[in-house]
């Protein structure tokens, strides 16, 4: 069983991760749409719809995450979502394609990819995977509320200092080159 404080708040961190990733794609897509197609995973014909699925997707486990009865579908789908992305960086790092912009939050985020983006979409999913866990039965109180509040706060804005911490080592390594 899961704390129904935390699950609140690994529920409103979740989605706010996957809401903004996918305005971030949405309001440019066709750079997305872009990004996705250098990563070559899909046969020509399916990358302009395989495209378009992505944001839809992650708008749907945002939305998902938050309503009470699609809660464990919303997150075994972004457990799935996580780790599909974390295939497809890995993939192309191993095919020694570096240069590929991440494209996790839009084309403006011009991170190259990287081998901690694997590790961390991992780390992501098992963190989201707690969520299909049941959660307690104990009331929530207005301490609670707070707690969620803030840790979501505090969730969101430790992300993207690690995320773009991680993003600007990764350029010190002389192998990696910044996509133009």
């Amino acid at each position: 069983m899961i704390d129904p404080a935390v699950s609140a708040l690994l529920t409103g961190a979740f989605a706010l991760l996957f809401a903004s990733a996918a305005a971030h794609k949405v309001l440019n897509f066709g750079s997305f749409a872009a990004v996705f197609r250098a990563y070559d995973l899909t046969p020509a014909a399916l990358t302009p719809l395989a495209a378009a699925v992505v944001p839809l997707l992650e708008v749907g486990v945002a939305a998902g995450l938050c309503a009470g009865g699609t809660h464990a579908a919303a997150a075994a789908s972004g457990v799935l979502l996580l780790l599909a992305y974390a295939g497809a960086i890995g993939v192309n790092l191993a095919r020694g394609r570096r240069d590929l912009s991440c494209g996790c939050f839009g084309p403006n985020d011009r991170q190259p990819i990287a081998p901690w983006m694997v590790w961390r979409n991992l780390m992501l999913a098992a963190v989201l995977g707690a969520l299909l866990l049941p959660p307690g039965a104990r009331p929530l109180d207005p301490t609670d509320v707070l707690t969620i509040g803030a840790g979501i706060v505090v969730a969101a804005l430790l992300y993207m200092s690690l995320d773009g911490l991680m993003g600007r080592m990764a350029f010190r390594d002389p192998g990696l080159r910044r996509p133009r």
